[in-house]
């Protein structure tokens, strides 16, 4: 639901009274298998043992940009690195790439392998995407050269070495996570990275009703939480899942909870039972503080209620601090569950973007906060509760305006003795900032400090250009995104954006499909 108020900057934004519903997508674009010959490799002997093929495609254009993914499967012998060339015709000039690295002379483009996919067995494939602004004619290349090898489909003249493959070698993506459970993650510099120090990106999907379901007679979800629905993620290529909650269900502190709501013990045995399922089956799982405590009636205002029915401006002192207690005793040591700390602030709004500087601080250090009629938790008393209890977890503090302004996040950040701290970043088409220049600038200065997640993105029509746009941004800077929402409620029309039509992970369309063939893309 969209939502204006006044200057002195005005930031539109949605109220999620009960469950956001849809916004969808827009065009899957062409498709081209290139077939050419171009450059004879520098070594005879690489040469003769590059077979491939290469497939062209287009997952958005927006009149004066696209991006396009190349999807190279390997038909020969292995390689232990590739370079990927091809040119266009017209006058398609390389914005930003992912899953290699990619650059440009005047038509001609190169992208070379990274450390994590150089390595490619016969029969495997890359998936290299990017990308670009043009005007006038868009037509898809036709040539393609791996390690400057035709790369025209061809498999070797001669019988491999090796026994053959029993099935055909594929020809997309994987399309699920590797087996195994999550990796523990923690920070290290401005990445995410594994135990063992490998980066890692915490891409995927938001499943919302924790929030809500419990304080409208809906049980915890508002569908199933089982296995069935964990493997239509992996279908996704989803490693990471947001999980909103609802402070006083888990608590046990609402007042009148309605037939058929679950608080207490069975709301906290729901979540945790579903979370580790996800982390058993390679998910990472960020658990969200969304629906808190507090009488607010101010600008933004979503309930008049004192209870938690809805998105407060900032979390209160009454009850948050013992919630994330709870949490982080339930999930110390799993390290393959991350805390954001609360949804979306927007102190900034409730004192009509009177003070800045206020506003940072009310987020940071709580207390009695300009706008906001009840005593407030800042981010650091929420960061201070987590490591109380002895939980090295990585936790998430957002921004003002909705988390969409992380322009003061470095100087308002909480300490954390671990230092096992991110920014949280929403990006939704109606926010203030939506413009590469505007992500730059801001988001840009965070992530080049600290890891970023942007927790939601989403957009007001049923297209995905907006967030292809968000996501090719992500994609250059390291910054992980999970798109709201995984749960099948219904069409693009009444401002949500939702990605799937069922349980089994079908996509909308094309919201759902656009986020979903991107996904089918990424290693995180």
């Amino acid at each position: 639901m969209r939502r204006t108020f006044p200057a002195p900057a005005p930031v539109p934004h949605r109220t999620r009274a009960r469950a956001r519903t849809v916004v969808g997508a827009a065009a899957a674009g062409a498709l081209a298998l290139a077939t050419a010959a171009l450059v004879a490799p520098p070594q005879a002997a690489q040469a003769a043992e590059v077979h491939c093929k290469a497939v062209y495609s287009v997952q958005n254009d927006w009149g004066s940009g696209f991006q396009s993914t190349v999807t190279v499967t390997n038909l020969g012998t292995a390689w232990t690195s590739w370079t990927l060339g091809f040119s266009y015709g017209g006058n398609q000039a390389l914005s930003s790439g992912w899953n290699g690295n990619w650059t440009q002379s005047g038509r001609n483009v190169t992208v070379t392998s990274l450390p994590w996919n150089a390595a490619v067995p016969s029969g495997g494939s890359v998936a290299p995407a990017a990308t670009f602004s043009y005007s006038g004619a868009n037509a898809a290349p036709t040539a393609f050269t791996v390690n400057g090898v035709p790369c025209d489909g061809s498999g070797p003249t001669a019988p491999p070495t090796s026994p053959p493959p029993t099935t055909p070698p594929p020809t997309d993506p994987p399309t699920t996570p590797s087996a195994g459970p999550a990796p523990a993650l923690h920070v290290s510099g401005n990445r995410l990275v594994t135990a063992a120090g490998t980066p890692y990106r915490l891409l995927g999907v938001n499943r919302s009703s924790g929030e809500f379901a419990c304080v409208q007679g809906k049980g915890v979800w508002d569908g199933p939480a089982d296995q069935a629905t964990v493997d239509a993620m992996r279908g996704w290529n989803v490693h990471a899942v947001r999980l909103p909650l609802n402070e006083e269900c888990w608590l046990d502190t609402t007042s009148g909870t309605p037939a058929g709501g679950t608080t207490g013990a069975a709301y906290r045995k729901a979540v945790k039972d579903y979370a580790d399922l996800l982390v058993a089956n390679g998910i990472n799982v960020v658990l969200d503080l969304h629906w808190s405590h507090g009488q607010y009636t101010g600008p933004g205002t979503g309930c008049p209620d004192t209870g938690a029915t809805c998105q407060k401006p900032m979390p209160d002192q009454q009850y948050a601090p013992t919630f994330w207690t709870q949490v982080a005793q339930t999930f110390k040591g799993n390290d393959a569950v991350l805390f954001d700390l609360f949804n979306e602030p927007y102190p900034d709004a409730a004192d009509n973007w009177a003070d800045a500087t206020a506003a940072w601080t009310c987020l940071r250090d709580g207390g009695s906060c300009p706008g906001i009629g009840y005593p407030v938790a800042g981010m650091q008393s929420l960061v201070d509760a987590v490591r109380a209890t002895g939980a090295t977890n990585v936790v998430m503090t957002g921004g003002l305006t909705w988390t969409n302004d992380l322009s003061q996040w470095l100087a308002y950040a909480p300490k954390d003795p671990t230092g096992n701290l991110m920014a949280s970043w929403h990006s939704y088409s109606w926010n203030g900032c939506v413009t590469a220049s505007c992500w730059d600038s801001t988001i840009g200065a965070v992530a080049a400090k600290v890891p970023v997640q942007a927790g939601e993105i989403g957009q007001k029509t049923c297209a995905h250009d907006y967030i292809d746009q968000v996501m090719a941004w992500a994609d250059a800077h390291g910054v992980g995104y999970s798109a709201w929402t995984w749960n099948p409620w219904g069409g693009c029309s009444s401002g949500g954006n939702v990605l799937v039509t069922d349980w089994n992970g079908t996509p909308t369309s094309t919201f759902g499909e656009g986020y979903r063939a991107h996904l089918l893309t990424q290693h995180p």
